[in-house]
C-alpha cells in the first residue's frame, strides 16, 4: 500500500515528460509550466510537512497545523490540483480541464471524510484550527 502514496506524483511526472516533448516555447507553456511547477513544489512541500500523518486512506495520526498547515486545511489537494492544471494549460489541453474539475468533486468528498474522522479524534483543537484556517 506504501506504494500508492507515490502514484499521483508518478501521474503528474507522466504527464510532465508528454508536456516536456510537446514544448512550442510560446506563452501557454510558459504560463502552464510557471502553474504547474509552483503548485507541484507547493504540493510536495505540503506532503514533506505532513510526514507520517500523510496516509492514503484518512486517519487521525496527529493536527497538523504547522507550515503551509497554518493558513490552509488542505494543501495538498489544493496544490496538486494547479499543478495538474499548468500541465493542461501548457498542451493548451483545455478541453481536459473539465475531467480535472470533476476529479477534483471526488476529491471534495475525500476531504469532507477526512475532516470527519479530524474532528472525531481531536474535537474542538480540530473545530478551532478549521476556524482559523481556509480550505
Amino acid at each position: 500500500m506504501n506504494w500508492l502514496r507515490f502514484v499521483d506524483v508518478g501521474i503528474y511526472l507522466a504527464l510532465a515528460v508528454v508536456v516536456g516533448q510537446h514544448w512550442q516555447n510560446d506563452r501557454h507553456d510558459w504560463l502552464g509550466a510557471a502553474i504547474s511547477l509552483s503548485g507541484f513544489f507547493l504540493w510536495l512541500l505540503a506532503r514533506h510537512q505532513l510526514g507520517s500523518s500523510f496516509a492514503v486512506r484518512a486517519e487521525a495520526q496527529k493536527l497538523v497545523t504547522h507550515g503551509l498547515y497554518s493558513k490552509i486545511r488542505n494543501p495538498i489537494y489544493f496544490f496538486a490540483f494547479f499543478a495538474f492544471l499548468g500541465e493542461f494549460v501548457a498542451l493548451g489541453a483545455y478541453g481536459a480541464i473539465p475531467v480535472l474539475l470533476i476529479f477534483q468533486v471526488g476529491q471534495y468528498m475525500r476531504i469532507k471524510r477526512e475532516e470527519q474522522v479530524l474532528e472525531a479524534a481531536f474535537g474542538d483543537d480540530y473545530r478551532a484550527y478549521k476556524v482559523k484556517t481556509w480550505f
